[in-house]
């Protein structure tokens, strides 16, 4: 017979509490990193639930984490890599980028304005980059973490994190020289 752990009011206040803190701090970062991998809002949104959740559940072993922010951010990008491998995200999620590619190249006023503008096409050239290059551009210029953090949340050498950022770097050089 499987128990379920007894909390007493102060102990689920206090784990409530943190709950809502937490998601208050890292809801969003995580959504658009999420996005990053996965390139669909919905998904993101839906991979962020997942990630608080398990969160939730590990709550009694949060003291035991040394670095809560790398922790989290490895759930996440886990969760997004899980998802991108899986066969629903191959078959369904493709097909639709396929079909989007096909419509109308005719853009609404609001979308050739966004096209435009040149912050939304440096979003979309690093959208582009392979995943591996992709993840230390994000981690690195939008979520502000050192080499160190980088190599622990993606559990690699602090030199090949070092590595596929100057690789990226030189990756969008050529892009945005190509498109300028």
């Amino acid at each position: 017979m499987n128990k379920l752990p007894k909390w007493d009011n102060e102990s689920l206040n206090s784990k409530n509490k943190w709950f809502e803190k937490t998601m208050n701090e890292y809801g969003d970062r995580l959504t658009k990193l999420s996005y990053n991998y996965t390139k669909d809002w919905n998904l993101a949104e839906d991979i962020v639930q997942d990630v608080f959740i398990t969160c939730y559940n590990e709550y009694d072993k949060i003291h035991s984490i040394v670095s809560f922010k790398a922790w989290i951010f490895r759930i996440t990008i886990n969760k997004c890599k899980d998802l991108i491998k899986s066969s629903f995200f191959k078959r369904v999620i493709m097909n639709e980028e396929l079909l989007k590619s096909t419509k109308a190249s005719d853009l609404s006023p609001e979308m050739a304005l966004i096209k435009n503008s040149e912050e939304a096409f440096l979003s979309v050239c690093v959208l582009g980059l392979p995943i591996k290059y992709r993840e230390v551009i994000l981690l690195y210029y939008y979520e502000e973490l050192s080499i160190d953090e980088i190599s622990e949340i993606l559990k690699i050498n602090r030199n090949i994190v070092k590595t596929r950022l100057n690789r990226a770097r030189l990756k969008l050089k050529v892009i945005l020289e190509r498109w300028r």
